[in-house]
């Protein structure tokens, strides 16, 4: 494949924006060197380069298309609103709309407001539970990669330049599946936690009781029980994973599949506690989420025709068995190969991720940029394997066919060294936590 004209870009990029992307996930170190630089444009789970290659997508925009690029509904109703203005001096009506579709949707939620992303939504979550509870401190889980890019969650992680020291001391980590860990942080910091957040699920299911326990243990300690749903709104079940395994939180936020890929974010929640950020009360010192942009319309539009696919069209069951067959396809190739012990599927069948490891058995970035070097070459983009409503069984036999192929090669590199196989550099982790 040539990726001249993506090369070209990707330095105009690097130029003119800090790290050449607008998340680091998209980033040219977490590729390999013979990748598509530069997405032209996309059709349900297709896309094509800038050189005019053609690639089968997974992940999704980061799991935020779930129905699949500019699906037909989606687009008309985008097309619709905006004839319409995007964006007004007073609210417009579209805001009482997707709002009330979207509490008809999450039942636990009493109130909701808009912001653009996941980590304003998390910050603002934070907020009200610090004034509603009096507290400072915040619990959070240490297996989930992320909540947010303000200070209280990435002092966690090594890019923690620019904040100051202190801050480090405000956010406390507990283990997922282990309702003990957070109750030691009770008992080590009593009256002190405002509130516990976690993903409800992610790699692994919730052990049976676990999260009833944590939710206990805030009601026991008066803390507030926030689930960041980012991933597993609109993929584990229409209403959430809080509707899949029936706890609900006192605050969720949800984001990326919500409006198709549009830009929007979602803070819900307890009355109680959502009116904090609202000016219809004695004290109006909490400055919730007050943006420009939050309920510009074109993305409330999406928002609204996408929950209403969700109603109407079987999107999560189409999520679960297209998970389904690429993860037993997955798994015969890698047994065909007899790579068992080097390379790994986790995650629920509609958020598959992968893992590589080398010889030595340790996770590896070089066997992993390798195999994705080697799917791409076959076709096939591949970060994550998380699937949408338009990948056809024809897109997963083709992946299959892909990622065989590929492990073919893991294979040989196995037994000669990967420097052999891999062009260019291994790619790196976005960050590590400390």
């Amino acid at each position: 494949m040539d990726f001249s004209r993506s090369r070209e870009l990707e330095a105009r990029l690097r130029r003119a924006i800090p790290g050449g992307a607008h998340t680091y996930a998209k980033g040219s170190d977490q590729f390999p060197l013979l990748s598509p630089g530069v997405i032209a444009r996309g059709t349900g789970c297709h896309v094509w380069d800038v050189d005019g290659n053609e690639f089968i997508e997974y992940g999704m925009g980061l799991r935020a298309v779930t129905l699949g690029h500019a699906f037909p509904p989606v687009v008309e109703a985008v097309r619709e609103s905006l004839a319409l203005g995007t964006n007004f001096t007073r609210p417009s009506a579209i805001e009482l709309e997707c709002a009330e579709a979207f509490l008809d949707i999450v039942r636990g939620a009493e109130m909701v407001k808009f912001t653009k992303d996941g980590s304003t939504a998390d910050t603002a979550a934070l907020k009200l539970a610090r004034k509603y509870t009096g507290r400072d401190l915040v619990a959070i889980c240490a297996e989930h990669p992320f909540f947010s890019y303000d200070d209280w969650f990435i002092c966690t992680t090594t890019m923690d330049g620019g904040i100051p020291a202190r801050e480090r001391s405000f956010t406390l980590r507990f283990r997922y599946n282990d309702a003990d860990s957070l109750k030691q942080l009770f008992l080590e910091n009593p009256g002190r936690i405002a509130a516990v957040f976690l993903e409800p699920a992610r790699t692994s299911e919730p052990a049976q009781g676990f999260l009833e326990d944590v939710q206990a243990l805030c009601r026991e300690h008066g803390a507030v029980l926030i689930f960041d749903e980012m991933i597993t709104g609109f993929r584990w079940h229409v209403g959430g994973a809080q509707g899949l395994y029936g706890v609900v939180p006192d605050l969720s936020t949800f984001g990326k599949a919500v409006a198709n890929g549009f830009g929007l974010s979602v803070l819900c929640g307890k009355r109680e506690l959502m009116q904090l950020g609202s000016r219809e009360r004695e004290q109006d010192d909490v400055f919730l989420l007050s943006t420009t942009h939050g309920a510009e319309t074109p993305s409330l539009a999406a928002a609204i025709r996408t929950m209403q696919i969700y109603r109407s069209e079987p999107v999560i069951e189409h999520l679960h068995r297209q998970g389904e067959r690429l993860s037993a396809g997955f798994k015969d190739a890698v047994v065909r190969h007899g790579l068992e012990p080097y390379v790994e599927l986790s995650g629920r069948a509609c958020n598959l991720l992968f893992g590589t490891r080398g010889p030595d058995g340790r996770p590896s970035q070089a066997f992993r940029t390798l195999f994705l070097q080697e799917t791409i070459q076959r076709g096939v983009i591949m970060p994550s394997l998380v699937v949408s409503y338009s990948h056809r069984d024809e897109d997963i036999d083709r992946t299959i066919d892909a990622i065989d192929g590929a492990l073919g090669v893991y294979k040989q590199a196995m037994d000669d060294g990967v420097e052999k196989y891999l062009v260019g550099l291994p790619s790196r982790p976005v960050f590590d936590r400390r």
